[in-house]
């Protein structure tokens, strides 16, 4: 991929796009509206400042500057307002517009600035409403008023900004949620198809291996049994790749996989490598969501894979039954079943795993006439 050329830039100029680090539009605009009134109530004001006219018109544009700045650098324009704010009050002029500039910046901390730095915005309130009163003869009761107000807004902000972090929290708790859900999706996936593919391919490799030279033509068959489970495989692994691909991609299109309808063709493959499988499907079963029938097909394979590779069965039986809004899955083979106290391996796991999905349980153990039993219960409307 060739990068996309940038535009040259002249000596000294800034790259577009650096201000905004510092600014917004928006705030430019709001800096550039209160210097204009800050400007239009000192032109207006009948008392001249105690100051030279450019000092006032500094500490004004003081006042309006920080706005431009109140998200970058909250705390720091807050301490700089209220500084230039109260020189302003003593020296220059108290009312019309000059405190709200201030007001705003306090709000400002709160919504934007961390935790920790946003609590120092009242103490510096504290500290700017003391200087702005400090020339001033009235009642008590105005300070307290003005605390109060600058207090609200403050928490306002403050308040706000908590609310946006737990919020963020949450979502990023369930984006962590959602992509180790996605994962385990995608292990019980991967570890069913090539689990259940290689254990098929090395007994079809094997047999072929003891009949390559008393029975060409039954070597044959194996071999040609080997090459379709192989391909089976491939397009098998190729689904599960892009689903991969398409979470990547936001695209979320999730190819059609295997289902009941594939049963057939799984018992002729655990034919191929030696076990005698039969399976009866209950035709009241109806249409199951996607989703539920990919499931069903897994817990069969993965079912039939462990009769094969730890049972050492020769002979397995499938039912799929529906009984009020119940879907039954039963499995059941004639090997060696499980000796006393067994743990569940992995592929057990993932079976239960893939049950609980649907809000379904699982139950396995020793059948009462020798070998295995494994039986799923997925709810169904």
């Amino acid at each position: 991929m060739i990068p996309a050329a940038t535009p040259p830039s002249t000596p000294g100029s800034v790259p577009p796009g650096r201000w905004r680090r510092f600014t917004t539009p928006l705030d430019a605009g709001l800096a550039l509206g209160a210097g204009v009134l800050l400007m239009t109530d000192f032109a207006a004001a009948t008392e001249p400042p105690r100051v030279p006219v450019p000092v006032a018109v500094g500490l004004l544009v003081i006042l309006a500057a920080t706005l431009a700045v109140r998200r970058s650098l909250p705390l720091g324009a807050y301490v700089v307002n209220t500084v230039a704010l109260g020189l302003a009050a003593n020296l220059v002029d108290r009312d019309g517009v000059v405190p709200y500039p201030n007001l705003i910046v306090l709000y400002s901390v709160g919504l934007y600035a961390t935790r920790r730095r946003a609590l120092a915005g009242p103490v510096v309130m504290l500290v700017g409403v003391a200087a702005y009163f400090a020339s001033d003869d009235h009642a008590p009761i105005l300070p307290i008023g003005v605390v109060f107000g600058w207090l609200a807004a403050w928490a306002g902000g403050y308040l706000t900004a908590r609310r946006r972090e737990e919020l963020e929290a949450i979502r990023a708790r369930m984006r962590a949620g959602a992509i180790a859900d996605e994962r385990t999706r995608i292990a019980r996936e991967l570890h069913d198809l090539i689990g259940h593919t290689v254990n098929v391919m090395v007994v079809q490799a094997g047999a072929g291996r003891l009949a390559l030279d008393r029975d060409p033509d039954k070597t044959r068959e194996l071999l040609r049994g080997i090459e379709q489970t192989g391909r089976d495989a491939l397009s098998e692994l190729d689904r599960v790749l892009g689903i991969l691909r398409d979470a990547e991609d936001g695209t979320g299109v999730e190819p059609p996989g295997p289902g009941l309808a594939g049963l057939p063709a799984l018992v002729a493959r655990m034919a191929q490598a030696g076990l005698a499988v039969t399976a009866a499907v209950d035709p009241t079963a109806g249409r199951l969501p996607r989703s539920l029938d990919l499931s069903v097909y897994r817990v069969v394979q993965e079912a039939l894979t462990n009769a094969l590779r730890h049972g050492g069965a020769r002979a397995a039986s499938v039912t799929v039954r529906r009984a009020d809004n119940q879907l039954q899955v039963e499995v059941r083979d004639d090997g060696r079943g499980a000796p006393p106290g067994y743990q569940p391996g992995r592929g057990l796991v993932g079976i239960a795993e893939r049950a609980a999905v649907f809000g379904g349980r699982l139950d396995h153990g020793p059948a009462i006439d020798g070998g295995f039993r494994l039986t799923v219960w997925f709810p169904v409307l």
